[in-house]
């Protein structure tokens, strides 16, 4: 009688815990449901979280596998949902850009051009705190109006006929301690980095994270002729005088705020690279004030397929979600 009362109680026990490990898997599949990147108004109920707003461009730009912003953005947003309980990510278009920010902790642009950035919405967010963090095309703005908003949010920006953006392959042999360094080790990328940013005074409050010395002839005309985006007389002197040049920053506001410029990502490909991807993933989670692990956001390295499956997923949600 013991025995089988004994096989009947660790029965139970065993259904239980089997009920309970099921519950478990259901309410974690029901918290991911719940910060799913396209549900808006998820994100403006929950509490508790920092709130994540990635707005992403949408516009062809070259063939395939250019300025891919929305697959980037989507990648970044459930990678940060998926490692960050204590945060949720959400991605826009421009084309539907949000009208309120008044919930959000963070703002994240993606752009050909960032000049829509500076909207009321952006301003009303960055004026009670929240972060702010442009990749690639995203870091340029007009100057004048544009110019300064950046300066205040990100600390600086690509000014034309100041700022170039030359193809070529930096070498980052040297990275800061920084939180947003946590984890990325030295490495070379081909990709489209701008560089002569054009920064706040003196850059206080900036620190550059990721910076190295271009070739010259990274600069069109010799510094002889200024151009919107090719080379003028104030870039060539700088490289010419051994001035390195800074291509990702992190910025501390005077208001308490945080802002990251990154400007590479021209190639979608480049996400399969384990430093660059982490470097951008620590950002978005620093930027958000949320703690950077020690060594670094968590991620597996992206094969060609999961590359494509991202474009594709992209294409897809502004077709069916209408987004």
């Amino acid at each position: 009688m013991r025995s089988r009362f004994s096989r009947s109680r660790w029965s139970l026990v065993a259904v239980l815990s089997l009920g309970l490990a099921l519950l478990g898997t259901t309410a974690m599949a029901a918290d991911k449901d719940e910060r799913d990147i396209f549900n808006y108004e998820g994100q403006k109920a929950i509490r508790g979280v920092k709130k994540i707003v990635f707005i992403a461009d949408t516009a062809p730009h070259g063939p395939r596998g250019n300025h891919e912003f929305l697959a980037g953005a989507i990648y970044l947003a459930r990678t940060i949902n998926t490692e960050f309980p204590n945060a949720y990510a959400v991605v826009h278009t421009k084309d539907k850009w949000p009208k309120d920010l008044k919930h959000a902790d963070t703002v994240i642009v993606l752009l050909n051009h960032g000049g829509s950035a500076v909207n009321p919405a952006v301003k009303a967010a960055t004026a009670r705190g929240a972060g702010f963090m442009a990749i690639h095309y995203g870091v340029e703005v007009n100057k004048g109006d544009q110019g300064q908003h950046y300066l205040k949010w990100l600390g600086g920006y690509f000014e034309t006929f100041w700022s170039v953006n030359p193809w070529w392959t930096p070498e980052f042999k040297e990275l800061p301690k920084h939180e947003t360094t946590r984890g990325v080790k030295p490495f070379a990328i081909n990709d489209e980095w701008y560089y002569h940013m054009r920064f706040v005074d003196e850059m206080q409050r900036v620190t550059p994270i990721l910076y190295a010395l271009p070739p010259l002839k990274t600069i069109q005309g010799e510094g002889k002729k200024s151009s919107s985006h090719g080379g003028n007389p104030a870039v060539w002197e700088a490289v010419s005088a051994g001035k390195k040049q800074v291509m990702a920053w992190a910025y501390d506001r005077p208001d308490g705020g945080r802002g990251f410029g990154f400007t590479g990502y021209h190639k979608h490909a480049n996400l399969a690279d384990d430093n660059f991807r982490m470097l951008l993933l620590n950002a978005v989670a620093w930027v958000s004030k949320l703690e950077v692990p020690a060594q670094g956001v968590p991620s597996k390295t992206l094969s060609r397929d999961d590359l494509e499956r991202l474009i594709d997923e992209g294409k897809l949600a502004v077709k069916r979600r209408g987004i």
